[in-house]
C-alpha cells in the first residue's frame, strides 16, 4: 500500500510513516523496496528514458520515495531531500538575491549561525540576529529583508516561539508594503511528529535528517518541505545545479529511520519529562531548559503547537559547579555518550559552550543563555529508570568533587 501527501484519509501518523512512500514492487512483489545504486538510466532513444530517471543526481526512486514520505508527515505538497541539513541551509540562503537580508532568532544551531555570519556575506546576503522574533521582529525588518530563519524549540536552551505569531508579522507587512518575506522553520528538535510548521503558517519547514527523522546515527543528510510550487521549483533547480543530493543508500537508510518515527520521540519524549522533573527539583541544578515543563516560559505555545503537548527528546540545564562541573557530569555518564549529534535511539550528551556552539563568541552566546556551565541532553530510548538512574549518579560525582 502507498500513502501520499495527496490522499486524503484518516491515517493517523504512524500509518502514514510506514506506508508513504513504499509502493509494492511490481516486478518481484518486494514490501521493502530495493535500494538503486544505478547512477544512469537506459534510454530507448536519444532523449526518451525507457522509465522516469535518466541520472540520479537529477532523481533517484530511493530518494523519491523518501521525499513522498517527508511531505506526507509535514502535511507539505513537495519536499526535497538534500546531502546534509548544512546542505539545506546553504541551498535556501543561496536562492535568495544579491544583496538581501535575513533576520533569524538569536538561539539557533552552531553551524547556522556560522554559515550566516561566515559564508552568507560573501554570496551578498546580510544576516541580522534578534533576541525574541515575536516581539524584536517588525521593528527589525527592512526594505531587502527577503527571509526569516526561525528554530523552535531553540538549539540548546529550548526557548519556543510562536510560529502563527511570527507568520501574522510577515503577512501584515506582504498587505502593508508588497514584499513577500519567506518564513523557514527549523523542525529538526521535534520532528514531524511532535510538529508540523506548515500548518501554523511557515513557507519552509527544514530538518537535519541526520538527527531524529533517520534517528538512527548512521546517515548525514538535510530535507525541505513546502506547499509553495514557485518554492519547490526553484529549489529543485537549484539542488541539480549544485549537487547537494544524498546517496541512494542514506535516502533507503533515513526512509527506513523514518517508519518507527513516532515510537521513538513517544518514548524519548516521556524519558526527557522525566529526567526534566527530577532534574527541577535538584539544588545541583540551577535552570532546566524543557518544553514539557509545566514551568516553561512558553508552555502555553507548546500545548498548541506541539502534538499532545510533547516536549520532545531535548533537553538543557545549567549546573552549579561552572565549566569544571559541566564536565565532570558530562564524562562520568555511562549510557549518555559525551558526542555531538542527537536525535538517534541512543542517548547522548554535550556542552554546548566548547562543542556545538563553541565558534560562537563568548559575549554573544551568553546574551542568550548558552553559558559554559549549560549541559545539553538528547534523550534515547533505552529504559527511562537507567537513564535517570545514570543522571543521579553523574550528579554524585560532581557533589564528590566538591562542586
Amino acid at each position: 500500500m502507498t500513502v501520499d501527501s495527496n490522499t486524503p484519509s484518516d491515517f493517523g501518523f504512524g500509518t502514514k510513516a510506514i506506508h508513504s512512500g513504499a509502493p509494492i514492487d511490481p516486478h518481484t512483489g518486494a514490501v521493502i523496496e530495493p535500494i538503486s545504486l544505478s547512477t544512469t538510466f537506459a534510454q530507448s532513444e536519444p532523449s526518451k528514458p525507457i522509465g522516469i530517471y535518466e541520472y540520479s543526481r537529477s532523481a533517484n526512486p530511493n530518494r523519491d520515495n523518501f521525499e513522498t514520505a517527508i511531505a506526507a508527515l509535514e502535511k507539505a505538497k513537495h519536499a526535497i531531500a538534500i546531502s546534509s541539513g548544512s546542505a539545506t541551509t546553504a541551498l535556501i540562503i543561496q536562492s535568495l538575491p544579491i544583496n538581501s537580508h535575513i533576520i533569524s532568532g538569536a538561539d539557533v544551531y552552531g553551524g547556522t549561525h556560522r554559515y550566516f555570519t561566515k559564508v552568507a556575506p560573501s554570496h551578498g546576503i546580510q544576516s541580522q540576529f534578534v533576541q525574541n522574533l515575536v516581539e524584536d521582529l517588525e521593528s527589525n525588518i527592512k526594505e531587502n529583508t527577503k527571509l526569516v530563519w526561525l528554530e523552535t524549540p531553540s538549539n540548546p536552551t529550548l526557548s519556543v516561539t510562536d510560529i502563527s505569531k511570527v507568520s501574522k508579522i510577515l503577512n501584515n507587512h506582504y498587505e502593508k508594503t508588497g514584499n513577500k518575506i519567506f518564513l523557514v522553520v527549523d523542525n529538526t528538535f521535534l520532528s514531524p511528529y511532535v510538529s508540523n510548521p506548515l500548518t501554523f503558517g511557515a513557507d519552509v519547514v527544514v530538518h537535519s535528517i541526520t538527527k531524529y527523522i533517520n534517528g538512527h546515527s548512521d546517515v548525514v543528510g538535510g530535507v525541505l518541505a513546502t506547499n509553495s510550487d514557485e518554492l519547490h521549483d526553484k529549489f529543485r533547480f537549484l539542488q541539480n545545479a549544485i549537487g547537494s543530493v544524498p546517496s541512494p543508500f542514506d535516502s533507503w537508510l533515513a526512509h527506513r529511520g523514518l517508519k518507527t518515527l513516532h515510537l521513538r520521540v513517544r518514548q524519548a519524549s516521556y524519558s526527557a519529562l522525566k529526567i526534566a522533573e527530577y532534574l527541577s527539583s535538584n539544588e545541583q541544578i540551577l535552570k532546566v531548559n524543557y518544553p514539557g515543563l509545566k514551568s516553561h516560559q512558553n508552555h502555553a505555545v507548546v500545548l498548541n503547537q506541539h502534538r499532545d503537548g510533547l516536549g520532545g527528546g531535548m533537553i538543557s540545564f545549567r549546573i552549579n559547579g561552572g565549566a569544571k562541573a559541566a564536565s565532570i557530569f558530562t564524562s562520568s555518564t555511562k549510557l549518555f555518550t559525551l558526542a555531538e549529534s542527537l536525535g538517534g535511539i541512543e542517548s547522548l550528551i554535550e556542552v554546548p559552550a566548547i562543542m556545538t556552539h563553541g565558534g560562537i563568541p563568548k559575549a554573544e552566546r551568553e546574551s542568550y543563555g548558552v553559558y559554559d556551565d549549560l549541559i545539553r541532553v538528547s534523550v534515547g530510548i533505552e529504559e527511562t529508570d537507567d537513564l535517570l538512574t545514570d543522571v543521579k549518579q553523574a550528579l554524585e560525582q560532581v557533589k564528590a568533587a566538591g562542586l
